[in-house]
């Protein structure tokens, strides 16, 4: 199996990511909140990317950041997959009156801009990372929820759907063993694409001082700690939106590699 470069290159910035984020306590020099110089120290022997406004390590936040984000974006599109594609698969094979309350919940929860929701919530609530999970997981399960019910209504009317309707299948064998494993190459695409917007929603409601908490940090978190910095020339705040521009860069060629390998491999066996 050959694989394209821009699929290559996202394969290994992706892998170093999760590696990162695995490894961070031993990767990083300092701990989170370790302030081990002086304000806004350039790049040293000691400190190899700087330190922030308070004189805190930037490689050792950023390699904390990186596990906080990771974690908080892929759980969260762990459960807003998992939730979305159950239901909107579950509106489709049943349709009557369980579609139409499905959709009609999910187009009202969708009326409203999530980032409001998500802020109104979070004002009221402590915003651990539990919370902020679920509620980044069960808003981002609606857009789920609209892709997997328009995918499986167009496989729940072939043939081989219809046929193990008429052996008797439950829906619940028709939903993972005819439908599921046909809309996996939408749902791989879109998963990335969750995954991506998950990172930029957790990055922004960091920034917005309603995301992670300290002494926890994330990549958001640190744009809004040095913002000031950029007015002089600081990287401290640029360092973590590169950080945030490289993983979605690097997802999003995995995602579109994958979906064309599905794609080709659907079309090889439906010839």
């Amino acid at each position: 199996m050959r694989i394209p470069l821009s699929a290559l290159i996202g394969l290994t910035l992706t892998g170093m990511f999760l590696f990162v984020a695995l490894f961070a306590p031993w990767l990083a020099p300092y701990a989170v909140g370790d302030s081990s110089g002086a304000q806004w120290e350039g790049m040293t022997s000691a400190h190899w990317l700087g330190t922030d406004t308070i004189g805190r390590d930037i490689l050792s936040r950023l390699l904390f950041g990186a596990q906080i984000t990771i974690f908080v974006a892929l759980a969260s599109s762990i459960l807003s997959f998992s939730l979305g594609a159950f239901l909107g698969f579950t509106a489709a094979v049943q349709g009557g009156w369980i579609d139409q309350a499905l959709s009609r919940l999910v187009d009202l929860v969708m009326a409203v801009p999530s980032l409001i929701i998500a802020l109104v919530v979070l004002t009221i609530m402590n915003p651990s990372l539990i919370v902020l999970i679920l509620i980044m997981g069960l808003l981002d399960s609606t857009r789920v929820f609209r892709l997997s019910r328009a995918v499986a209504a167009d496989i729940a009317v072939m043939d081989y759907v219809e046929a193990a309707r008429l052996r008797g299948e439950k829906g619940t064998w028709v939903i993972f063993r005819e439908i599921l494993p046909n809309a996996l190459s939408p749902l791989v695409a879109e998963f990335g694409l969750r995954f991506i917007f998950a990172v930029l929603f957790i990055s922004t409601l960091s920034f917005l001082g309603l995301g992670i908490q300290p002494p926890l940090t994330d990549w958001g978190g640190m744009l809004q700690e040095n913002k000031i910095g950029i007015t002089q020339g600081k990287s401290a705040a640029l360092l973590p939106a590169f950080a945030i521009m490289s993983l979605a860069i690097s997802v999003n060629l995995v995602a579109d590699w994958i979906l064309t390998r599905t794609s080709s491999l659907k079309g090889g066996r439906g010839g």
